[in-house]
């Protein structure tokens, strides 16, 4: 084990097909979100990692600002082009953008003030999918626990 990975480190979403193009995602908590191909209104894998993307600093981000003030507008939105080169399928020009309001009070003023070092935080240290995702983590195939190689 790594230094830095601590014994819980480690985190698990099951999938489950439901039928063609369609499965559902489970959590150890047992939350469970459908996926779909994009053939009707589920999210489609892609748009899962946007969200979960926009998600993990937006929570990041409410939990710095918000102990300063409760926000009157809180919105995130994550955006891409899925492109299709010589590396395969994968999103370019990923952009988070944040619309983010507080009152006209001290503490609506604290959190406004806090606001764009909280959304950097989360940029460069906080948000694990996004670190994850900028420092390009290998990902493992595998069939069975057994990896899929060549």
């Amino acid at each position: 084990m790594p230094e830095n990975q601590k014994p819980d480190s480690l985190r698990t979403v099951s999938l489950q097909r439901s039928e063609k193009g369609s499965y559902v995602a489970t959590n150890v908590r047992g939350g469970t979100i459908p996926i779909g191909s994009g053939a009707d209104g589920d999210f489609t894998p892609v748009e899962l990692l946007l969200a979960a993307l926009a998600a993990c600093s937006a929570i990041d981000i409410d939990f710095i600002t918000a102990k300063r003030s409760e926000p009157l507008t809180f919105a995130a939105t994550a955006s891409g082009d899925k492109i299709n080169d010589e590396l395969g399928n994968r999103l370019i020009n990923l952009m988070l953008d944040f619309d983010v309001s507080f009152p006209d009070d001290a503490g609506g003023r604290q959190a406004t003030d806090v606001l764009e070092r909280s959304i950097r935080q989360s940029h460069d240290r906080l948000c694990t999918v996004g670190r994850t995702v900028e420092t390009g983590t290998p990902v493992t195939a595998a069939l069975r626990g057994r990896p899929v190689t060549g």
